[in-house]
C-alpha cells in the first residue's frame, strides 16, 4: 500500500463506492446507496484484494466516507459488518452515524 493509492469516489444516481484502483484496476472498494432525498447513505459492502488485506485499506475506505458524509452533510447507515464494527469502535465518528 503506498500513499499514491489515495481513496476516491463514484457515485451514479444513488449508488457510489468509496475505492482504491491501480492501472484502472479497483483493489478495494466501499459501496453505498443513498436514500432518495440523499440524507442518509447506507454502507453496504466492503471488499479488499488478497494483495492489500491486513494494511488497513478497509478502515481507510471507512474514514475517507466518514469525511465526505461530514463535507456533505450527510448520516451514514454502516449496514456492512466491517464498517459496522469500525463505526462501534470510533466514537468520534458518531456525528455522522445514523
Amino acid at each position: 500500500m503506498s500513499e499514491s493509492d489515495s481513496v476516491q469516489i463514484e457515485e451514479k444516481g444513488h449508488r457510489g463506492a468509496f475505492f482504491i484502483a491501480r492501472e484502472g484496476q479497483r483493489l478495494a472498494e466501499l459501496t453505498f446507496s443513498a436514500t432518495p432525498d440523499g440524507k442518509l447513505v447506507i454502507l453496504d459492502h466492503t471488499d479488499v484484494s488478497e494483495s492489500l488485506r491486513g494494511q488497513g485499506v478497509a478502515r481507510r475506505l471507512v474514514e475517507a466516507a466518514v469525511l465526505w458524509a461530514r463535507r456533505t452533510e450527510v448520516k451514514l447507515l454502516p449496514l456492512c459488518p466491517f464498517a459496522k464494527a469500525v463505526f462501534d469502535r470510533e466514537p468520534q465518528f458518531a456525528d455522522v452515524r445514523a
